[in-house]
């Protein structure tokens, strides 16, 4: 099957690419390189060849829509995005021009090639606002109400695909997922918590917890994100699926987790919050157990070792 992978040089996006080689597929990885990196595509080019392809392409380009066009792909994976909230926050105008307008030429491509679906990355971390602490772990029935520019345009592209599979036939499977963690995760950025951890722990340095350290986050390993997209090329039609553990993990214990595993003791330093910091998150994945057959298979320590044996061997 002939693919496409948007912000497939990236973290997630690269991970992606080497699982649908691994099935057989054909992919075309389109990536600005803006925060992507073409070393998560180096094995994956070395061993197969022909069959995978890159170009270099802002989606804010109009040139997006033609390299789709002509791709002709069955399914379009659609990850490129400005993904961290405090950008949002300080450049909505600029979030907005990657998030929305260039989500909207990925589809316009999708549209012109024929293609059947659009598998899209959305952010259960921010289209559902701040929770109520008894909504936890959050439905896709809850009100999505999201307090940040970036939560806003992962809402608007969600109804946008809803309106092209209503106007034009063009399915969608839309996944929102928790706090992705795992090889590759680039250590800048909000999200990035455990690549962060794992490179100031193995290199003997202090880690800095905002607040309390009693935040928590719902921590979903890569590969079992990259499953439900994987499940998501005939499955999930027309729905938004929520895709993490449902388990709460505060940043202490993650720390803790993490600081035991590579077996330090305690350094952690604590700073002062960090304003507009959602107190708790987990997303409940019932229904895309339901609609995708999916489940979370690697439990955080699992990951956790696996994260940190990466970036031992990338040191």
């Amino acid at each position: 099957m002939q693919t496409v992978v948007t912000g497939g040089a990236g973290f997630i996006g690269s991970t992606l690419v080497d699982r649908l080689l691994a099935d057989g597929h054909d992919v075309l990885v389109i990536d600005n390189l803006a925060s992507g990196n073409l070393d998560n595509l180096s094995e994956a080019r070395a061993t197969y060849g022909e069959h995978v392809e890159f170009a270099e392409i802002d989606i804010r380009s109009d040139d997006v829509v033609e390299v789709i066009a002509r791709r002709q792909p069955e399914v379009v994976f659609h990850l490129a995005a400005q993904a961290d909230v405090r950008v949002s926050v300080a450049d909505p105008v600029f979030d907005a021009e990657v998030n929305v307008i260039g989500s909207l030429k990925v589809i316009k491509g999708a549209l012109r090639a024929g293609s059947r679906k659009v598998v899209f990355a959305s952010s259960g971390g921010t289209i559902y606002g701040e929770p109520k602490p008894e909504a936890l772990p959050v439905r896709e029935d809850y009100p999505q109400q999201p307090v940040s520019p970036y939560g806003v345009a992962k809402k608007v592209v969600n109804e946008y695909l809803f309106a092209f599979k209503q106007l034009h036939g063009l399915d969608f499977t839309s996944l929102a997922l928790a706090n992705v963690y795992g090889p590759r995760q680039d250590p800048h950025g909000e999200a990035g918590v455990v690549a962060i951890f794992a490179g100031r722990l193995l290199a003997g340095e202090g880690c800095t917890i905002f607040g309390d350290g009693e935040q928590t986050r719902d921590f979903v390993y890569v590969e079992d994100v990259v499953d439900a997209f994987v499940r998501s090329i005939d499955r999930g039609s027309g729905l938004v699926l929520n895709i993490g553990t449902g388990e709460e993990t505060s940043v202490n214990t993650l720390y803790e987790v993490m600081a035991r595993a590579v077996g330090v003791a305690d350094s952690v330093i604590h700073a002062d919050p960090r304003p507009g910091e959602l107190a708790r998150s987990a997303l409940d994945p019932t229904l895309a157990g339901k609609e995708l057959g999916w489940v979370p298979s690697v439990s955080l320590p699992d990951g956790v070792a696996r994260t940190l044996e990466w970036f031992r061997r990338r040191r």
